[in-house]
């Protein structure tokens, strides 16, 4: 049958078994100090393994692989001495992948300019805290209203970032802990913080000075407030 399932650059990997720990199924194993796949029926799909990698080696295809098989598994994981526990219910949306922005000509007056967006995910609740594409980043730390209220929100601000957006008073959460661990892990070049101009969006700033400090790392971090009509205060 025709499906997703994932592909491993054996050029790109390190050795360091970070997948095949995460991976529930006992789909891929250390073979010769490289990351394989097992097996196509051990592997659902579902891509838990992707976030762990941090050289990149992990990607999916879509091609011709047997299908999914739970039976298989089980008796798979029994053979290790593994418990199997089931299936994660893990949502697509949560996957972290890097997205393709490609240079463009200016767009004509009824033409769409096109995304500037560089990864998947942005909210700062579902982004794994150690991804590749955060190797060197530069970080955009954004209240979720401000892409709407500023006009030019991708060219002036998500062009050439890593993005991650937020709300403090509808998530009702302190993000200073996952921001603190992102800083921590990777080597972040930059912050850039936007927020709004209303009362409840310091929450979010707050939450990044926070992590900065607790991250013991010395980032410069630039913040910009947007006002209600669209425009970036001074």
């Amino acid at each position: 049958m025709l499906r997703k399932i994932i592909q491993i650059d054996s050029e790109k990997c390190n050795g360091c078994g970070a997948c095949a720990a995460a991976c529930h199924e006992g789909a891929i194993a250390m073979v010769d100090g490289k990351a394989r796949l097992m097996r196509d029926d051990y592997c659902d799909g579902l891509g838990d393994c992707l976030p762990h990698c941090p050289t990149d080696a992990i990607t999916f295809v879509e091609r011709e692989a047997a299908a999914y098989d739970e039976e298989a598994v089980k008796k798979n994981m029994a053979a290790q001495g593994r418990v199997y526990k089931g299936r994660p219910h893990t949502c697509p949306g949560s996957w972290a992948r890097s997205l393709q922005s490609k240079e463009v000509a200016p767009a004509a007056a009824d033409v769409p300019a096109a995304s500037q967006l560089s990864q998947w995910p942005v909210q700062i609740k579902l982004v794994p805290p150690h991804t590749p594409y955060f190797n060197g980043a530069k970080l955009l730390i954004a209240a979720d209203c401000t892409a709407y209220a500023y006009a030019r929100f991708h060219e002036d601000f998500i062009k050439g970032h890593i993005t991650l957006i937020g709300c403090p008073k509808l998530d009702d959460i302190d993000y200073s802990e996952k921001l603190t661990e992102i800083l921590r892990q990777n080597d972040i070049r930059e912050i850039t913080l936007v927020r709004m101009e209303v009362p409840c969006c310091g929450g979010l700033e707050m939450a990044a000075k926070k992590a900065l400090q607790q991250s013991g790392k010395a980032i410069p971090m630039n913040v910009y407030t947007i006002s209600l009509d669209g425009k970036i205060k001074a």
